[in-house]
């Protein structure tokens, strides 16, 4: 029996973690209560966590420190959906308790999980039980009662791992919605499912997969298009401080920028992290010296690695537009027509995502980051996207605001609420108070056969959907769109806009736009090619 693990060890029990969710990823998908096509927990888990797993493989005999740092710098620029945000956290959770450790027994790491269960918990607004959160608690103060019996790592996991089978087991009956499904929490399946795979590596055993994770093509980067003797700085200077006194880091970002250029610096309560490219790296370490201690430390010769072309992604400056503007907004979305929807409307940048594709953290981050303005609001438009981009704001010098958009009419109206001249409170104010005047009306298809909500419901189906409830279901579009006409007009509503999908003819959207007319004339309906996939029809109603 295992008692302690090392970095290395660490690496592998994640790696392992990752195979492990990766291969149960569509089982995972298929607890989803909710039969409409998504994206779905065990996707949005597998990615998180495989980000990890591909930052990890490129180390080599790290620290426990190190192995436990990368893992969750990873996963929170990776994380995708609610369910890899909060994976993201129970991990940032362990790394912060196993700093400075060289090893890590059964009480060290019954004590990283339930440091991880306190980053989750503090992240959620309104934790409920039944979930992810619930297996994740329950497992570590289990881990931390088998610590104080044996003082085996794999002693306390393996408690950790009976203790979650049982919180799992009894989030059915923790959630009428899984009750009445008969099925159990996809999230808190996944964390038994890593959890089960890190015992797995404990034991020596490592989980193979077929096919590797979809994003791992991504990390080699091309600096073919640019010449040697273009790059002004020579030397990329990479450093995080532990931060030791109450310095301002404005202090230190004004003498870096002074100093070079592609200057980012970012800092919380634990560390400052700099990247920035000079031709003195010496003198901005011995200027950031005054804050802390070091880290860690990377100096590269940008000019040596254009030539020989091993420049990796994560090496890269990331580019981060100067402030021309007070405020920004990026929103997320999918649909052509939709998209020049929210660029007419003064949107700066567009996310691609939504059902079926939630984005990463990072990929929010990097549309950020291209808006000159020094506050940036971000619409997620999805309520899967919402934390992910919340994760934001801790990894740009930029300020940025999440509005809570479940829907794109709701971020659409949030947009004509803007107002560029405003104040932040005041645009925040008027935009989140806007979006409560919209119904979203949507029109999708079951992916498979369930019993939601009193509905029985067959895979192929139409779904149709009033803010977030099942508002009917069957084999007849037009049936569906005339019965949610019918509600709009009860609800006394005076403008109507459709959007319609990519898989729907002008035809068809102008049938569905005379049916709300005639059943609606009192109201405006407008029609508009969305082009989105999945939904044949978002509808808006205020």
């Amino acid at each position: 029996m295992k008692q302690t693990i090392n970095g290395a060890d660490l690496r592998r029990l994640i790696i392992n973690a990752a195979a492990g969710i990766e291969n149960n990823k569509q089982a995972l998908n298929d607890l989803n209560v909710f039969p409409v096509p998504d994206g779905d927990t065990g996707t949005n888990m597998s990615m998180t966590i495989n980000a990890a797993a591909a930052d990890l493989r490129k180390t080599e005999d790290p620290t426990l420190e190190k192995a436990a740092a990368t893992a969750a710098s990873a996963m929170l620029r990776g994380a995708r959906g609610n369910s890899g945000v909060i994976l993201s956290l129970l991990f940032r959770g362990i790394s912060r308790k196993l700093k400075g450790a060289e090893k890590c027994d059964g009480v060290l790491w019954a004590m990283a999980l339930q440091e991880g269960v306190d980053a989750a918990y503090k992240a959620v607004m309104k934790p409920a039980e039944g979930t992810i959160l619930t297996v994740a608690r329950l497992a570590a103060a289990k881990a931390n009662q088998a610590a104080q019996e044996n003082n085996y790592i794999e002693f306390v996991h393996e408690a950790a791992i009976a203790e979650a089978k049982e919180a799992l087991a009894n989030t059915i009956n923790q959630n009428p919605v899984l009750k009445k499904a008969g099925v159990v929490d996809a999230g808190g399946k996944g964390w038994l499912v890593a959890l089960e795979s890190m015992l797995l590596a404990l034991q020596g055993e490592d989980i193979i997969v077929a096919e590797p994770s979809g994003d791992e093509g991504k990390e080699a980067a091309d600096f073919a298009d640019f010449d040697t003797e273009d790059i002004t700085f020579t030397y990329c200077t990479e450093f995080i401080i532990s931060r030791e006194n109450d310095l301002d880091p404005e202090k230190l970002r004004d003498f870096l920028s002074s100093l070079g250029d592609s200057l980012v610096l970012v800092d919380d309560d634990e560390i400052i992290k700099v990247h920035v490219h000079t031709n003195d790296p010496g003198k901005a370490l011995h200027e950031a010296m005054d804050y802390g201690s070091f880290v860690t430390v990377k100096i590269e010769n940008m000019r040596l690695q254009h030539t020989e072309k091993v420049v990796s992604e994560n090496e890269r400056a990331p580019k981060i537009a100067e402030p021309e503007k007070a405020f920004g907004v990026v929103s997320v979305c999918v649909g052509d027509g939709i998209g020049e929807v929210f660029k007419d409307l003064g949107v700066d940048g567009l996310i691609s995502g939504g059902q079926t594709m939630n984005p990463s953290t990072q990929d929010i981050l990097e549309v950020v980051n291209t808006v000159p303005a020094e506050t940036v609001y971000v619409l997620p438009n999805n309520k899967n996207i919402i934390m992910a981009a919340q994760q934001v704001d801790a990894l740009t010098p930029k300020n940025v605001i999440v509005i809570p958009s479940k829907t794109i009419p709701q971020g659409v109206t949030a947009m004509l609420n803007f107002n560029p001249d405003g104040t932040s409170e005041e645009n925040v104010e008027a935009m989140t108070e806007a979006m409560a005047s919209v119904d979203t009306m949507q029109i999708t298809y079951a992916a498979r056969n369930s019993d939601f909500d009193g509905f029985m419901i067959h895979e192929g189906d139409y779904l149709a959907i009033h803010g977030g409830s099942l508002f009917g279901t069957g084999k007849d579009i037009k049936a569906l769109l005339k019965a949610l006409a019918e509600r709009v007009n009860k609800d006394d509503k005076s403008y109507i806009t459709i959007y319609y999908g990519a898989d729907v003819t002008e035809k068809q959207a102008q049938k569905t736009a005379d049916i709300f007319a005639q059943v609606c004339p009192n109201a405006d309906v407008n029609l508009l090619c969305g082009g989105q996939p999945v939904y044949y029809y978002l509808i808006s109603a205020e």
